[in-house]
């Protein structure tokens, strides 16, 4: 019954974060983006908790595999925004 209500809420977010998404102008979106992507930080201190603490071996593995992904998103939210902050730099900031 749990698995099922997880099911559902997981569904829901997906169905939610689509619209809410769908509705953001094109020139809002990269920058809202490399915004949230920063905010997978916060994942990443979660991730190092769960990897650190004695939860067992699938915990510790999912929590590496956590902070893997998230790093990479943080990585990838910094990229985007440099980037976008080069195309309003102007000739001097571009290479």
């Amino acid at each position: 019954m749990l698995l099922i209500l997880f099911l559902f809420v997981f569904m829901l977010a997906i169905f939610v974060g689509f619209e809410i998404i769908a509705k953001v102008p094109q020139k809002l979106h990269t920058p809202l983006m490399s915004g949230a992507n920063a905010i997978s930080g916060i994942t990443i201190v979660g991730a190092l908790t769960c990897a650190h603490a004695d939860y067992g071996f699938l915990a510790q593995a999912l929590g590496f595999i956590a902070i893997v992904t998230a790093t990479v998103n943080v990585f990838g939210g910094f990229v985007v925004t440099d980037r976008m902050l080069a195309m309003f730099g102007g000739k001097k900031r571009r290479k």
